[in-house]
């Protein structure tokens, strides 16, 4: 079974929190931008920007925006050119930490990375250094009691789904990324509505935490993703359900 961790599910439920303060729109614009860029604008045939969009929409961000997120990425439109950048490190305690940044001057991007790691305990590592740790998964999760896990098993394995994973009142699922779309598509016809669909990074194990080395892990990984360039952190960090609830 391929690793899972709180932390992911804890900055699920902080969504609402980054939209009053504009930073998950901010977010989505650079993903838009950077898949239509890529991909070409064409929703179709762009699976990356059709996700961009989907996650977009969840988050009620106005029609406009999310068009000139678009052509900025096709070149219709003059913007910002992001690059997208990884920085990999460890947390006190030991916890492997991956940081995704889509920037447009990966001198401050990187200068503020390794300032939030020295400043909080951690390390910040060579390219590689902890990213084998790390599977590129598709994950959709379904929280609030949405659906049950033997309900997640019976749509998600019949198409295409590798592990379901329960917590509480949280259920994850975790595809290979070519079965990702499919799988999506089989809760949404379900008429199951989920709160995250996206690519993610899936750790191999985890590292349980407790005491003051969760209490340090956790503020490194808080400062890394309140970084205005960094776009997503991962981690192996877990702990356990007291400890997560009093971090909730």
């Amino acid at each position: 079974m391929s690793g899972h961790n709180k932390w992911s599910t804890i900055k699920h439920k902080k969504g609402a929190a980054d939209a009053k303060r504009g930073k998950l729109f901010s977010r989505l614009i650079k993903e838009i931008t950077v898949a239509a860029r890529e991909g070409g604008g064409d929703a179709n045939g762009n699976p990356r920007l059709r996700t961009a969009l989907l996650t977009a929409k969840g988050a009620n961000m106005p029609k406009d925006n999310i068009d000139r997120a678009v052509k900025r990425g096709t070149g219709e439109l003059d913007g910002v050119n992001y690059e997208e950048i990884y920085y990999e490190g460890y947390a006190p305690g030991g916890a492997a930490v991956l940081v995704e940044v889509l920037t447009d001057n990966k001198n401050r991007a990187a200068s503020e990375v390794r300032h939030a790691f020295n400043k909080y305990g951690g390390n910040m590592g060579e390219p590689g250094s902890v990213a084998w740790m790390f599977g590129k998964k598709g994950s959709i999760v379904f929280e609030g009691g949405v659906v049950s896990e033997e309900q997640a098993m019976e749509i998600g394995l019949e198409a295409g789904a590798e592990d379901i994973i329960a917590d509480g009142d949280t259920v994850e699922i975790h595809t290979a990324i070519a079965d990702f779309e499919a799988v999506k598509e089989a809760f949404e016809k379900a008429g199951l509505e989920y709160n995250a669909a996206e690519i993610t990074y899936v750790p191999s194990n985890n590292l349980e935490l407790e005491g003051k080395s969760l209490s340090s892990a956790m503020k490194l990984l808080d400062a890394l993703d309140d970084l205005d360039d960094v776009q997503k952190v991962w981690s192996n960090l877990d702990f356990s359900d007291e400890a997560a609830a009093e971090l909730e």
